[in-house]
Protein backbone atom coordinates (compact mmCIF):
# COMPACT_ATOMS: atom_id res chain seq x y z
CA UNK A 1 0.00 0.00 0.00
CA UNK A 2 2.80 2.37 0.92
CA UNK A 3 4.49 2.15 -2.47
CA UNK A 4 1.13 2.51 -4.25
CA UNK A 5 0.28 5.76 -2.46
CA UNK A 6 3.80 7.09 -2.99
CA UNK A 7 3.76 6.32 -6.73
CA UNK A 8 0.37 7.94 -7.27
CA UNK A 9 1.28 11.03 -5.22
CA UNK A 10 4.61 11.53 -7.00
CA UNK A 11 2.90 11.40 -10.38
CA UNK A 12 0.45 14.14 -9.33
CA UNK A 13 2.75 16.78 -7.82
CA UNK A 14 5.31 19.27 -9.18
CA UNK A 15 7.82 18.45 -6.42
CA UNK A 16 7.97 14.64 -6.17
CA UNK A 17 11.10 14.80 -4.02
CA UNK A 18 9.05 16.31 -1.18
CA UNK A 19 6.50 13.47 -1.06
CA UNK A 20 6.65 11.56 2.24
CA UNK A 21 4.54 8.52 2.99
CA UNK A 22 4.51 6.81 6.38
CA UNK A 23 2.59 3.81 7.59
CA UNK A 24 1.46 2.95 11.11
CA UNK A 25 -0.50 -0.07 12.20
CA UNK A 26 -3.17 0.50 14.83
CA UNK A 27 -4.75 -2.82 15.86
CA UNK A 28 -6.48 -4.05 12.68
CA UNK A 29 -6.17 -0.77 10.74
CA UNK A 30 -3.29 0.50 8.62
CA UNK A 31 -2.97 4.30 8.66
CA UNK A 32 -1.07 5.78 5.73
CA UNK A 33 -0.02 9.41 6.12
CA UNK A 34 0.81 11.40 3.00
CA UNK A 35 2.79 14.64 3.18
CA UNK A 36 3.51 16.86 0.17
CA UNK A 37 4.92 20.34 -0.38
CA UNK A 38 2.40 23.07 0.55
CA UNK A 39 2.14 24.29 -3.04
CA UNK A 40 1.25 20.74 -4.18
CA UNK A 41 -1.54 20.23 -1.66
CA UNK A 42 -4.25 21.30 -4.10
CA UNK A 43 -3.02 18.82 -6.70
CA UNK A 44 -3.29 15.92 -4.28
CA UNK A 45 -6.70 16.95 -2.95
CA UNK A 46 -8.24 18.09 -6.23
CA UNK A 47 -11.42 20.04 -6.85
CA UNK A 48 -13.93 19.25 -4.12
CA UNK A 49 -11.60 16.49 -2.89
CA UNK A 50 -12.11 14.29 -5.95
CA UNK A 51 -8.48 13.23 -6.35
CA UNK A 52 -8.11 12.49 -2.64
CA UNK A 53 -11.30 10.42 -2.76
CA UNK A 54 -10.07 8.52 -5.82
CA UNK A 55 -6.73 7.83 -4.11
CA UNK A 56 -8.51 6.46 -1.04
CA UNK A 57 -10.76 4.32 -3.24
CA UNK A 58 -7.80 2.74 -5.05
CA UNK A 59 -6.00 2.01 -1.78
CA UNK A 60 -9.12 0.52 -0.20
CA UNK A 61 -9.64 -1.70 -3.27
CA UNK A 62 -6.05 -2.95 -2.93
CA UNK A 63 -6.56 -3.51 0.81
CA UNK A 64 -9.66 -5.66 0.25
CA UNK A 65 -7.49 -8.23 -1.53
CA UNK A 66 -5.38 -8.51 1.62
CA UNK A 67 -8.37 -8.40 4.02
CA UNK A 68 -7.10 -5.26 5.72
CA UNK A 69 -8.61 -1.89 6.58
CA UNK A 70 -6.64 1.10 5.34
CA UNK A 71 -7.06 4.80 6.10
CA UNK A 72 -5.25 7.41 4.00
CA UNK A 73 -4.64 10.77 5.67
CA UNK A 74 -3.32 13.77 3.77
CA UNK A 75 -1.35 15.93 6.19
CA UNK A 76 -0.25 19.54 5.69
Amino acid sequence: MLKLVEAIAKSLVDHPESVEVTETIDHDTIVIELRVAPQDMGKVIGKQGRIAKALRTVVKAAAVKENKKVVVEIIQ
